[in-house]
């Protein structure tokens, strides 16, 4: 493991020398499309430091502090924040994890006590040069129907669908949060 993050190192230093010293996976055309193969397929990224994009993503995002919520079972969300380096926007429209046979995209809507998440209309859209975070009581991806034990420490996969067929995958780790316990909105259930 050891000799890979090596390996891993060299290569995104190597990357970041021939990319003038910018920290970026990939570069996505205008129509959303990640660099790679002519099919879409995602490029690696690299290895990077802590509050950098995390280990195991691929694709033209990247993805900072990836975390998802404990649980026993039921429903839990993910969180952290996905940046985008590329020249145009990018549409998320979906996602699957290992963690869930449901994955929605959500947003939370309300005030104070009265809030309410809900399937975000149309996905999530990050900007070209831009971020979007995902926290409790905002923008997040949630999970349903878990009936394997989210536990601090443990690793949850996920795979993110862009608006034009490309993915990104990516890990994040189980934490202890007790918050983001708003309410479902009727009738999306």
């Amino acid at each position: 493991m050891r000799i890979r993050h090596a390996l891993l190192a060299v290569v995104a230093t190597a990357a970041l020398a021939a990319c003038g010293g910018q920290q970026s996976t990939s570069a996505a055309p205008a129509n959303d499309a990640p660099t790679g193969t002519a099919s879409g397929a995602p490029t690696a990224a690299a290895t990077a430091p802590a509050g950098e994009a995390a280990p195991g993503t691929t694709g033209p995002l990247t993805i900072a502090d990836p975390w998802i919520k404990t649980t026993k079972s039921g429903m839990t969300a993910a969180f952290g924040t996905i940046a985008n380096p590329s020249a145009a926007p990018i549409t998320i429209v979906s996602a699957t994890s290992t963690g869930a046979p449901t994955v929605e995209l959500h947003e939370t809507v309300g005030e104070g006590t009265q809030m309410t998440m809900r399937p975000k209309e149309g996905g999530f859209t990050i900007p070209a040069g831009g971020k979007l975070e995902l926290k409790p009581g905002g923008d997040h991806i949630m999970l349903m129907d878990v009936t394997t034990p989210v536990k601090p420490g443990s690793e949850v996969g996920f795979t993110l669908k862009f608006k034009d067929g490309g993915t990104m995958e990516f890990k994040a780790v189980g934490k202890d949060f007790a918050g983001a316990n708003e309410k479902y909105q009727p009738g999306h259930e």
